[in-house]
């Protein structure tokens, strides 16, 4: 409870709107419900076996609310809870170390990259699965710098910001993704978010 409200008087004092706080996933689904937030932010913990209902219910609000973005928050630094995120809910979602919660600018980005129709992955599980050695899988088809460019994706960055993070023009920063979405085989479709499926290809392949 501490932790719920800690969290929601931070960012209200950021600047966003709280329009209600949930102990249980099924108080969570109805605030939703009645509400309808831009985002709802999910412990993945939560009553009654404090396992993954977190998760459970994240996919349940996308599937009965699409339009609202989901932020799931976790202690545990392992990929398979991010890959079942994005399997899931793959836009407008996000998965965040608790960690994070120490510095309120970046949880409010995140929020607003969600908002905006981005996955957020936190840095720390892409740098631990882009440096965790692995067998053979798609992603050694691609470059070093593409590599680089896949990790920014899965951390939900934008083009624009990862040409400002790499110092690279917006054109070079498309012609990276064109040959990342090439090399792994994700054909344009208007039923699939290619660049989503891309991070779950990393994601598996770690």
């Amino acid at each position: 409870m501490l932790v719920r409200e800690g969290l929601a008087r931070l960012l209200a004092e950021a600047g966003c709107e709280i329009v209600g706080t949930a102990s249980d996933a099924a108080e969570l689904l109805r605030h939703v419900a009645a509400a309808d937030p831009d985002v709802a932010i999910v412990d993945i913990k939560m009553p009654p076996t404090f396992t993954d209902e977190g998760i459970a219910a994240a996919g349940e609000i996308r599937r009965r609310h699409p339009d609202v973005g989901v932020l799931v928050l976790s202690h545990h630094l392992e990929s398979e809870y991010a890959m079942r995120l994005l399997t899931e809910v793959p836009e407008r979602a996000g998965y965040l170390l608790k960690d994070r919660l120490v510095d309120v600018a970046v949880l409010v980005d995140a929020l607003r990259r969600i908002v905006e129709g981005e996955c957020v992955v936190d840095p720390t599980i892409v740098s631990r699965l882009v440096h965790r050695p692995r067998d053979l899988s798609p992603l050694d088809q691609l470059s070093e710098r593409e590599r680089e460019v896949l990790g920014l994706i899965a951390e939900g960055r934008s083009n624009q910001a990862i040409s400002q993070r790499l110092f690279v023009s917006h054109k070079t920063v498309e012609a990276h993704v064109r040959q990342i979405l090439l090399k792994l085989g994700l054909v344009e479709s208007p039923d699939d978010h290619r660049r989503v499926l891309a991070v779950l290809t990393h994601l598996r392949a770690n």
